[in-house]
């Protein structure tokens, strides 16, 4: 007799569960002082090119916490420096010579990940292998306009004003870059796959910087190319869009399964514009963690019922999970989504 279907994977494929799974982003980190104690002998760099050690701190939150997935513990900036990019963490990402012409561009290596990222791969190895209760893993990458921001920008920032200009100013080069994006985090998502994941995610993050137009020229553009090239695999696509209410109109067009969303929608009206056939993720303001027990409840209660009780709900936190956060709190919320979904009768 098979095994059957881990409760995160038939969430994702809309298929009734008998309780809403729950992971949340981030949930391999710094508010976990195990984390801080294995971060405290090692660089970030470091820690994510050592499996071991990057599996290591994949698993801790599964020990701790009845979670339902796992994520990897890595970077979306880490498949660039394969491809030639000068990349530092300083903590953020900073790049020694920013992508701004077409030479640049064409100077791109394709990625190659047993060559580039054989590290990445081993990691996830060595979480399938050791993942308590079945736990599946989510492999992910960097959506291609949110890797371009960082590219052409240099370095984090808050409005990504050189990145944003350049695709006014060469929005030729810009869908080049995009596309040369697209097809690496096609290659490096499909490779996490063969090294055992079991669901993809992208994370667009800076989507949400977009006008519609804009962001349907290029975020979608890379988006799109990447997520088609990994239809083939057979494992669920997630596609998480930050800040992205506003655009979630124009995402019919995209090859995802399941849409993360931040806290600024309530998931009701996000699936009413998604349409049924669409699972959905989130979407717990992060701060909600800091409310008392029974307040906390009443967040995650609410969340469940905007979800509603057609197939397709997997709980997560609007985006990452504060470094300041108890873990006791989030323990808190594992145990308040799996028995009040429960006992709501079948959900997704």
């Amino acid at each position: 007799m098979s095994a059957p279907t881990p409760v995160f994977l038939a969430a994702c494929r809309r298929e009734p569960v008998p309780y809403t799974p729950i992971w949340v982003m981030r949930q391999a980190g710094r508010y976990l002082p195990e984390y801080r104690q294995v971060r405290s002998r090692v660089s970030f760099e470091a820690l994510t090119r050592t499996p071991e050690l990057a599996a290591e701190v994949t698993l801790q939150p599964l020990r701790r916490f009845a979670l339902d997935a796992a994520i990897l513990f890595s970077d979306i900036m880490t498949p660039l420096s394969g491809m030639g990019v000068d990349l530092t963490f300083e903590p953020g990402p900073v790049i020694g010579q920013p992508i701004r012409t077409d030479a640049a561009i064409d100077a791109l290596r394709p990625l190659e990940p047993l060559r580039d990222v054989p590290f990445v791969l081993d990691t996830v190895r060595l979480v399938r292998a050791e993942a308590p209760r079945g736990v599946p893993l989510i492999g992910f990458a960097g959506g291609p306009f949110t890797l371009l921001c960082y590219l052409v920008g240099g370095r984090p920032s808050k409005e990504f004003e050189t990145a944003r200009a350049f695709l006014y100013e060469s929005p030729r080069s810009a869908e080049r870059l995009l596309d040369r994006l697209a097809d690496a985090m096609a290659v490096y998502l499909g490779a996490q796959a063969d090294a055992g994941a079991q669901a993809l995610m992208m994370f667009e993050s800076w989507g949400g910087l977009l006008a519609p137009p804009e962001f349907e020229r290029f975020a979608l553009r890379g988006a799109i190319r990447t997520l088609t090239a990994l239809r083939a695999r057979g494992v669920p696509l997630i596609y998480y869009l930050n800040q992205g209410c506003a655009l979630l109109d124009r995402l019919a067009s995209l090859p995802a399964d399941v849409f993360g969303v931040d806290w600024r929608m309530p998931l009701g009206a996000v699936r009413r514009v998604l349409g049924p056939q669409k699972a959905v993720q989130g979407n717990l303001d992060p701060a909600a963690l800091f409310a008392p027990p029974d307040e906390l409840a009443r967040q995650a209660e609410s969340v469940l019922r905007e979800a509603g009780g057609a197939p397709g709900h997997i709980f997560n936190l609007g985006h990452g999970i504060w470094p300041q956060t108890d873990p006791d709190a989030l323990a808190r919320l594992v145990d308040i989504v799996h028995d009040r979904s429960a006992r709501g009768g079948v959900h997704a």
